[in-house]
């Protein structure tokens, strides 16, 4: 029997922003897919515009994955996760922890497929799932702002901040190209 599947499915339990007051959950499940529409599109873009040559397919499979951890590790806030190298450190053992339950949970014929996924080392790649990451967080404090939650103006100023020191072109054209159209309505977007 295995039990992987069953456990990936339970990320719609999983609420991200644990420190924050949201207007509307949101769970590791719809960020995983949001997260790999964007690293998708940031593939098209780095490829078609910017001189590249990654596999967008990969970047989306990543993305969908790249939270898989957190279905036992929990989501441990930015803020707590980054707080000092000690806990940084010592989360990342337990998300690595969590990485190899979770392998153990795949058949084994399939096993070193969802490794190759659960413990990619493409940084290329893994760059631009946590660019799509960052801009998936940045999206939310904008919907969250439009909603008239304030208490995500410093996160999007963070996040913004974080995203433009990653210095990638592909960043500032989703920037400028696509992110005006989240301030939208769904008639303004028609």
């Amino acid at each position: 029997m295995s039990s992987f599947f069953a456990l990936t499915s339970r990320m719609k339990y999983i609420n991200r922003w644990g420190l924050m007051r949201n207007t509307r959950e949101e769970n590791i499940a719809e960020h995983s897919l949001d997260t790999a529409i964007i690293a998708h599109l940031l593939c098209q873009i780095r490829n078609k515009r910017c001189g590249g040559s990654v596999d967008p397919d990969r970047a989306a499979v990543l993305a969908i994955f790249h939270d898989v951890p957190e279905i036992i590790t929990g989501d441990l806030p930015t803020p707590v996760k980054y707080f000092n190298s000690d806990i940084s450190r010592a989360y990342k053992e337990v998300e690595n922890a969590a990485v190899d339950k979770l392998i153990e949970a795949i058949p084994e014929d399939l096993a070193e497929e969802y490794a190759g996924i659960l413990r990619c080392n493409d940084e290329e790649l893994l760059k631009i799932v946590k660019l799509a990451d960052k801009i998936s967080a940045l999206i939310k404090c904008v919907e969250e702002r439009n909603s008239g939650n304030s208490d995500f103006a410093d996160a999007e100023k963070q996040t913004l901040k974080s995203i433009q020191a990653m210095g990638m072109p592909e960043a500032e054209i989703f920037i400028s190209d696509f992110l005006p159209s989240y301030e939208l309505t769904l008639d303004e977007q028609a």
